[in-house]
């Protein structure tokens, strides 16, 4: 367990008006997170969902500074790691505390290291474990941790499949006891079957290790299942947050309530007879955006006002959250 881990309850991460916008040239720029501010509780698990391209994963990227921000704060342990230099953040330890989770299991593994090289790698480069034969006991563990066995670091990540690539993917991020990690997609790559076991895994290590999870997702009850509280992205902005069931029980925001209608019911009698309303209309562009609700294209209760003033998230009572200037609910 990682040194001065903070109280409960205590705010882990505090994001605010984070940006991080791609140069396509000729004046243009697309705005892939735009002004985005949230929280996450120590322990906490918060599910970030939208449609793909909408900015989730760069904003799990960004968190953890394979991306750079241009603008905005990430406050992590009561520090600004955006402004920080590289070398800052190796020596104040914050990138050992912050780790991700790739979607890719097979990509995101190098294909010529063996398992005990990709999980060991971390430790060897910030030294821990007082010799070679320390940190491969150290693999072993995490390999046990995950479901694996020790006979495994041998191997080669083509010679595993597709969820235990994804496993060999979790034991590296846990190499070194990390507080924070960004789930990206963890389990759309895998069989429904294997999801289950990968997300309930995802539980147990969050309890027994005392971890702190960012999910990007786009499987809506998945991230039902697994989090604490949901924030809903549409092109780059945040429409809705709050506590998941809060969410998903009541949606405020017409593309929220737009998502869920779309999520599948295990009842074929109550498949073949409901309606699904699909969300028409032209997307609004990311790129070099204009002023006014993103989503007021595709919404039916838009009106000229969401056409030219931005929304801001407004609390709708509690700790649920809503950018849009006419509320559903």
């Amino acid at each position: 367990m990682a040194e001065n881990r903070m109280t409960e309850n205590e705010i882990l991460l505090d994001v605010q008006n984070l940006k991080k916008y791609f140069d396509l040239g000729h004046g243009k720029s697309l705005h892939a997170v735009d002004d985005i501010s949230f929280q996450i509780k120590r322990g906490e698990t918060l599910g970030l969902v939208g449609e793909s391209g909408c900015g989730k994963t760069t904003v799990g990227r960004t968190l953890v500074q394979l991306y750079e921000a241009d603008a905005g704060k990430i406050i992590f342990r009561g520090r600004d790691i955006a402004t920080m230099s590289r070398g800052q953040r190796k020596k104040e330890q914050l990138t050992k505390r912050m780790q991700m989770i790739f979607q890719d299991p097979y990509a995101s593994l190098n294909p010529y290291f063996t398992v005990g090289e990709i999980i060991g790698e971390g430790l060897e480069i910030h030294k821990i474990g007082a010799d070679k034969k320390e940190r491969l006991d150290m693999v072993y563990e995490l390999l046990d941790r995950v479901g694996l066995h020790k006979e495994h670091a041998n191997r080669f990540p083509h010679e595993f499949s597709g969820g235990q690539r994804q496993r060999v993917g979790i034991a590296r991020s846990l190499a070194l006891n990390p507080e924070f990690i960004v789930c990206d997609e963890a389990t759309s790559a895998l069989d429904v079957s294997v999801q289950a076991q990968i997300i309930n895994m995802l539980i147990d290590l969050r309890e027994n290790m005392k971890l702190t999870y960012l999910v990007v997702a786009h499987d809506l009850s998945v991230v039902r299942y697994i989090s604490d509280r949901v924030a809903v992205m549409y092109l780059g902005q945040l429409v809705e947050i709050g506590a998941v069931n809060e969410v998903y029980d009541h949606p405020m925001h017409p593309y929220t309530i737009g998502l869920l209608e779309a999520v599948p019911v295990a009842d074929p009698d109550y498949e073949k007879n409901r309606k699904i309303s699909m969300m028409k209309g032209e997307i609004f562009s990311p790129v070099n955006p204009r002023p006014g609700c993103r989503f007021a294209s595709r919404c039916p209760y838009a009106t000229e006002e969401c056409s030219s003033i931005t929304p801001q998230l407004r609390c709708m009572g509690g700790d649920h959250y809503t950018a849009c200037h006419h509320p559903v609910g």
